[in-house]
């Protein structure tokens, strides 16, 4: 019996190529090495263990050449291999947006230029804001083996050479200092913070996500995903970078359109409002957004009043 064909995730973004699923076929197609890892559930569906961190970065590798045309995408050992359905989603709501201060119009092309907060070695955000909408990028890290990463993807795929510039933030206590300069214009800020205070709360995560993916409890906290230490946790966790981030905003009112940031945790969000309201935030949003049986959010903020925000030239 050949397996049946994948369901359809409803409740990613309209615009998000993955929302009819993985199509394992095609994927194994233009990647041998993802074929290792495929097999049929007991629902008689193609799937991966996900579970298993070479299985994930396979499928990533394969996902990044079929849909966005990303050759030899690779990370290395143990560093955060992000699920590309849902780092789209926000890209694809940010392009949203945009488009609420531009006559409805999504902005694209290179006038419109992002800055990725933590940019990691996998360099997705700016791959997908590039592919989609044709967006430039400063990705910006504390890791300079995280960047030298990022290098090689971008060498190994040169039309992103002049799409995404890279930027070492040399000073680990700051966000924006340094990287923000008088002459930028960002129209927005992306980012996925550390979420967890510590290493041993991040291993407790880990083992509770294992636990949920294979039915059983897990003892041994392999990354899936994988995550150093930069990408995974921070002294006071998701809710201290978060309220770094938006205190250090306020010094560059007039240099981004919008803010952004993920906020992992929902219980954070009315402290986070707090500190918006703080630094006399011009406006704030809360995008919810869902990926499978998780649900998620990004917060996004502006200095600058409506008026300011139908004048921004992209």
């Amino acid at each position: 019996m050949r397996p049946k064909a994948t369901i359809e995730k409803t409740n990613l973004h309209p615009r998000n190529t993955h929302r009819s699923g993985y199509d394992f076929t095609l994927l194994t197609r233009v990647s041998s090495e993802l074929g290792k890892f495929v097999n049929v559930n007991e629902f008689n569906r193609e799937t991966i263990d996900f579970s298993n961190p070479d299985a994930v970065k396979a499928l990533n590798s394969a996902l990044l050449l079929a849909d966005y045309d990303i050759h030899d995408w690779d990370i290395p050992k143990n560093y955060l291999c992000p699920p590309i359905p849902g780092r789209a989603d926000y890209i694809h709501y940010i392009a949203d947006l945009l488009a609420a201060t531009n006559n409805g119009i999504i902005p694209e092309g290179e006038s419109v230029l992002g800055l990725d907060i933590g940019v990691g070695a996998n360099c997705i955000y700016p791959i997908i804001g590039n592919a989609v909408y044709d967006w430039n990028f400063v990705g910006t890290d504390i890791d300079t083996v995280a960047l030298q990463n990022c290098v090689k993807i971008i060498e190994d795929n040169p039309k992103l050479t002049d799409a995404i510039s890279l930027q070492l933030q040399a000073n680990s206590r700051f966000i924006f200092k340094d990287i923000i300069l008088p002459e930028d214009r960002f129209a927005f800020t992306i980012c996925n913070p550390p979420f967890h205070a510590s290493e041993e709360e991040a291993t407790k995560g880990t083992l509770r996500k294992l636990t949920n993916l294979e039915n059983k409890k897990a003892t041994n906290a392999v990354l899936n995903f994988g995550g150093q230490n930069t990408e995974l946790w921070c002294e006071g966790g998701e809710l201290a970078f978060i309220t770094q981030m938006i205190f250090e905003s306020a010094k560059y009112p007039m240099q981004c359109l919008w803010f952004t940031t993920l906020v992992s945790k929902n219980g954070h969000l009315s402290s986070i409002e707090k500190t918006l309201n703080k630094v006399n935030a011009a406006s704030v949003k809360i995008i919810e957004m869902a990926q499978g049986q998780k649900n998620s959010r990004f917060v996004a903020w502006t200095f600058l009043s409506e008026a300011q925000q139908k004048n921004w030239k992209f």
